[in-house]
């Protein structure tokens, strides 16, 4: 069951902490499918951008409540991946 690398890799995380991991530990985060485990993950990152992947840790996020005027709601939840990569390599995200 080999899934299409695009469909594992949903979009980069760009925050303020993730641009300070990006620079200082080479660490680059991504939202991926739920389903996916971390060796899909890997290989789906490997195959994308060319680069060596040594480490992989993922995380669910979860849902937190939102109220818009009168409704009641929750954001969804999502999984995220933070990706390290070998010493040498990096990840232009807008480049992509």
């Amino acid at each position: 069951m080999n899934k299409d690398p695009r469909e594992v890799i949903i979009r980069p995380v760009i925050t303020e902490r993730s641009f300070d991991e990006m620079e200082n530990n080479n660490r680059y985060t991504f939202e991926v499918a739920k389903d996916s485990n971390k060796i899909e993950i890997a290989k789906a990152i490997q195959e994308i951008f060319g680069v060596r992947v040594v480490k992989v840790n993922t995380l669910n996020v979860k849902s937190k409540p939102k109220r818009l005027r009168y409704a009641l709601g929750q954001t969804r939840t999502w999984k995220k991946a933070i990706v390290k990569l070998a010493e040498g390599d990096t990840i232009d995200i807008y480049a992509k």
